[in-house]
């Protein structure tokens, strides 16, 4: 058995971080979570943590492995429409690796337009040398003539949605469904029409349910999150603008919100830069340029996070990892530090990224730091209020009672 003494533990539940605590690993799972008795610090049958904060493996509910985060227009073009798989294999195993780095244990991809991140997990992962859980959409789902040609496919003339989700070889662990357009940068809360009628969604929800797997919706807007929420899917993906009725549904059908308002946060980052000063453009008379834009959608976005932590929503952390700005690994912090601008506290924050990501995505045994939990447990420096700063500098990670890093 080997046993940790934390200066802090941050458990995944939500509650107040604990102080001077030891937890105690037997093989790969949790057996023993402690107040420090007053000899530990000095017994050598314990690794010394004291000046640390102990928390879950970090899960990043929404990213794009297939994309590398560059604002370089040439690049992008080249990754998301012509790169065939070998020549995107090696950049997957560097943004895994990249987010391992960062603190966390698994990832949901939300799909590619030719499922390079499904092909990948399914048929080169090798869990003993990247041991982070991978779950993938495959090529997500959209309606022909609509937004969602870089990440997916339509279901085909003369298919339904439904039969098509259900008719599906791939191997993938979710559905992922393309229900509005983008946000604009220029228009602040400009919204699309629903890409499917609340008929369609209702089948294809169901047909998934069928097969076991969840669905996940891409959706902005009002109409876009309404139909997919009363379609009973599992998680909105972004939800900018959808407004409290809807979040107000959430709450009642249990749906898990994933914001991604690091995207937005990025973009004005980059903007703010010197490269993002020489390239801003203003968009016509009387229109946002794409910072103002920006600043406003998170601005916004945050106050909709707000309103969901007082109606109970089930928010979850993702971060859109891949989309430009948006680093893997790194940007989680990022999305964690918005929740806290929000109104979270440290404890709630972190409960969304490892406890209800854990519930989201199926895996069981993570996300949070209990007896017979698994032994996945990062170390950050410092008291649980220098977070989110100090998953800058992750100390340590166990991933199943093994060291991956650190001390």
């Amino acid at each position: 058995m080997k046993k940790y003494k934390a200066g802090w533990l941050i458990d995944g539940s939500g509650r107040p971080a604990e102080k001077n605590m030891v937890l105690s690993v037997a093989g790969s799972e949790i057996c023993g979570i402690e107040r420090a008795a007053a000899s530990t610090p000095g017994d050598d049958t314990v690794l010394d943590f004291s000046g640390c904060t102990l928390l879950p493996g970090l899960i990043d509910a929404h990213v794009h492995l297939f994309m590398s985060g560059t604002y370089d227009s040439a690049i992008r073009g080249s990754q998301l429409q012509e790169a065939g798989f070998d020549a995107v294999r090696g950049d997957i195993l560097r943004r895994l690796k990249a987010s391992l780095d960062s603190g966390i244990v698994a990832i949901r991809d939300g799909g590619d337009r030719y499922a390079h991140a499904m092909v990948y997990k399914n048929n080169h992962l090798d869990r003993r040398t990247t041991p982070i859980a991978v779950l993938a959409a495959g090529k997500a789902w959209r309606r022909a003539g609509r937004y969602g040609k870089l990440i997916g496919r339509d279901p085909g003339k003369g298919n339904t949605l439904a039969a098509a989700i259900k008719g599906s070889r791939e191997k993938t662990d979710h559905v992922k469904i393309v229900n509005s357009g983008l946000n604009s940068l220029t228009q602040f809360g400009r919204q699309t029409l629903p890409q499917f009628s609340q008929e369609e969604l209702d089948a294809a929800v169901t047909s998934a349910k069928e097969i076991g797997l969840k669905t996940m919706v891409h959706a902005n807007g009002v109409a876009p999150v309404e139909t997919a929420v009363k379609a009973g899917c599992d998680s909105i993906e972004h939800g900018f603008f959808m407004g409290r009725d809807n979040l107000a549904r959430m709450a009642d059908h249990e749906t898990v919100w994933v914001p991604t308002a690091v995207t937005m946060q990025a973009y004005i980052e980059y903007m703010q830069s010197e490269v993002g000063r020489q390239s801003r453009l203003q968009n016509g008379k009387g229109a946002l340029s794409p910072v103002e834009g920006a600043q406003r959608n998170l601005e916004h976005q945050l106050e909709q996070m707000a309103m969901a932590r007082q109606l109970g929503v089930r928010v979850a952390v993702g971060t859109d990892a891949g989309s430009p700005g948006v680093d893997h690994g790194k940007s989680l912090r990022g999305e964690i530090g918005l929740l806290i601008r929000a109104g979270y506290s440290i404890p709630e924050a972190m409960k969304s990224a490892t406890c209800i990501n854990a519930q989201l995505l199926g895996l069981k045994g993570i996300g949070c730091l209990a007896v017979g939990a698994a032994a996945s447990f990062v170390a950050v420096a410092g008291p649980p209020e220098d977070i989110p700063q100090s998953l800058a500098s992750i100390q340590a990670l166990f991933i199943g009672g093994k060291k991956w890093f650190g001390k």
